[in-house]
């Protein structure tokens, strides 16, 4: 799940190199930390938030194949 991630992430943004995705998992909770560059960051969240909305949507697919729940959040890159 986190090469999908990491890949739709970098077809979005202008700075692909500066994208680091942390993986935590617990009790089948998986939780991704996305960190991009600042300029990259309206982007990724999109107009009222709808392109972030819509990678939670996508990454739920593959967790629900798994048994899994996800929870994707933004970090800024300084």
């Amino acid at each position: 799940m986190k090469k999908t991630l990491e890949y739709i992430l970098a077809c979005l943004v202008d700075k692909p190199d500066d994208i680091s995705v942390t993986e935590e998992e617990q009790n089948g909770m998986v939780s991704y930390t996305v960190t991009v560059a600042k300029e990259d960051m309206g982007k990724v969240i999109g107009k009222e938030g709808k392109v972030i909305r819509a990678i939670r949507n996508v990454m739920k697919i593959p967790a629900i194949k798994e048994n899994k729940k996800v929870h994707v959040s933004l970090s800024e890159n300084e």
